[in-house]
C-alpha cells in the first residue's frame, strides 16, 4: 500500500504529514543567535551614546543600549526567520521528490498503474 498523499513513510517519521517546520535545534540555534545579536547591539548602543555624553549619562547610556539591542535582535530575526523558512521548504521539497522517486519506482512494474504524491495526483505508467 503506498502513502497517502501529503504523508511521508520514512524510518524516522511514519505517517508524519510533510511540514515545513524547521527542526528543534535549528530553531534553537536562530533564538541563541538572536539573543547574541541583541546582546551585541545593546554594547554598540552603549558604546556609541558613551563617546557622546558627557557627565551623568546613566539614562542615555540605557536608552541607547535598548535601542542598539532592538534593532540587532530585530534584524537578526528577521534574517533568522527567512532562513528557517527556507530550510523548511528545502526539506520539504526534498522530502516531496523522494516520494516522488519511490512512488515512481515502486510504480514501473505495473502497466497503468496510478500513483498518488504530494506533487502529482495521478501518474500514468505505461510499458514500453
Amino acid at each position: 500500500m503506498s502513502p497517502e498523499p501529503g504523508h511521508s513513510r520514512g524510518a524516522d517519521r511514519p505517517n508524519r504529514p510533510l511540514s515545513a517546520l524547521p527542526s528543534v535545534r535549528a530553531r534553537a540555534v536562530a533564538f541563541a543567535t538572536i539573543l547574541v545579536a541583541g546582546l551585541c547591539g545593546g554594547f554598540i548602543g552603549y558604546g556609541i551614546v558613551g563617546l557622546q555624553c558627557h557627565g551623568a549619562c546613566t539614562t542615555p547610556d540605557g536608552i541607547g543600549a535598548l535601542i542598539g539591542a532592538a534593532l540587532a535582535a530585530g534584524g537578526v530575526a528577521v534574517v533568522a526567520v527567512l532562513t528557517l523558512r527556507a530550510m523548511g521548504e528545502w526539506r520539504t521539497i526534498k522530502e516531496e521528490r523522494a516520494l516522488a522517486a519511490a512512488a515512481e519506482t515502486a510504480g514501473m512494474g505495473e502497466t497503468g498503474g496510478t500513483v498518488a504524491t504530494p506533487a502529482v495526483t495521478h501518474l500514468k505508467f505505461a510499458r514500453n
